[in-house]
């Protein structure tokens, strides 16, 4: 599956490539172009955020109603989605999609001479054999990566094979060679600057994504009644002080949320230290326009709302 979806993208790349002649520049291109193909869905996903925020109180209430008949719970849960129009599964289709585009887009990259310029396999073995001959270091990982770098030696090594001018890609951009990789060249102060840059970036999407949920649940604590939804008649005191024990619940999760939204970014910040910068160049583009994209849609969803 991610073989078929990097093969896609590499079109995509690839028509980019052709029409900037910079590797560093088509993947910010890339980048633009995927978030503005996933923006209905972005949106979509802003706005049932928003309405799930809101029926916390009502699903708070309804699971204590009915904690001890399973079946009306499930029936009363559905309907209030029903209701609010939201699908209980929009979340996990956005993780699924995040997480097929990350796997995919790191095949890409990984193999830009296999997806980009749709190189048959056995020509990439064969260059690579060429290679390891004449005692040069071939990553097992990123072979394809090493063969751009050594474009000039091949293309001296093979002067009548048209193929290796397809190695032949610009990774040099801003002064940085995105072919690098950072776990190789470890004294040299430019293969950490796109990292480090990411990692910043990474860091203020979390505090961004923890200041909203953080304001929301704030806003539920403000509520001094709870109202049984059916009757109108204020819960009884035992309900409450189970609904304070469910609430310091879900601080407890909040906090485990929180624990795991730094895992993401720090399997992709080891991951990019053993990977050619052009992923990690990705990575950014994708944060920073994730970014904006929340700042933007949180004010349009919140103008929309009132």
């Amino acid at each position: 599956m991610f073989n078929f979806f990097a093969n896609i993208f590499g079109y995509l790349l690839e028509l980019l490539y052709n029409l900037v002649n910079n590797y560093g520049l088509a993947i910010i291109l890339f980048t633009i172009l995927i978030k503005i193909i996933l923006l209905p869905l972005s949106i979509k996903q802003q706005k049932s955020l928003k309405k799930s925020a809101k029926m916390q109180e009502k699903m708070k209430i309804i699971q204590f109603k009915y904690k001890n008949n399973p079946e009306k719970l499930n029936q009363e849960m559905m309907n209030l989605y029903k209701t609010e129009k939201i699908s209980p599964f929009s979340g996990c289709l956005t993780a699924i999609i995040q997480l097929l585009l990350l796997l995919s887009i790191f095949y890409l990259v990984r193999s830009p001479l296999t997806y980009m310029e749709k190189m048959p396999t056995e020509d990439i073995n064969k260059y690579v054999s060429q290679l390891q001959e004449e005692g040069k270091e071939v990553s097992q990982v990123y072979p394809e990566i090493d063969l751009i770098r050594e474009y000039n030696w091949l293309k001296e090594k093979n002067p009548d094979d048209a193929n290796i001018d397809k190695m032949n890609l610009q990774m040099n951009f801003l002064g940085l060679d995105l072919s690098k990789i950072p776990q190789q060249n470890m004294t040299d102060y430019t293969v950490y600057i796109i990292p480090a840059l990411y990692i910043l970036s990474s860091f203020i999407s979390i505090r961004m994504t923890t200041a909203m949920q953080q304001k929301q649940q704030g806003k539920n604590k403000k509520t001094k009644l709870l109202i049984d939804g059916e009757t109108g008649k204020e819960l009884t005191e035992e309900v409450k002080e189970e609904v304070k024990e469910e609430e310091n619940e879900i601080d407890a999760v909040m906090q485990t949320n929180k624990m795991m939204s730094w895992m993401m970014p720090i399997m992709s910040i080891s991951i990019a230290f053993i990977a050619p910068l052009g992923l990690a160049l990705y990575w950014l583009m994708n944060n920073i326009l994730m970014i904006i994209e929340r700042l933007v849609l949180n004010k349009f969803v919140k103008t929309e709302e009132e």
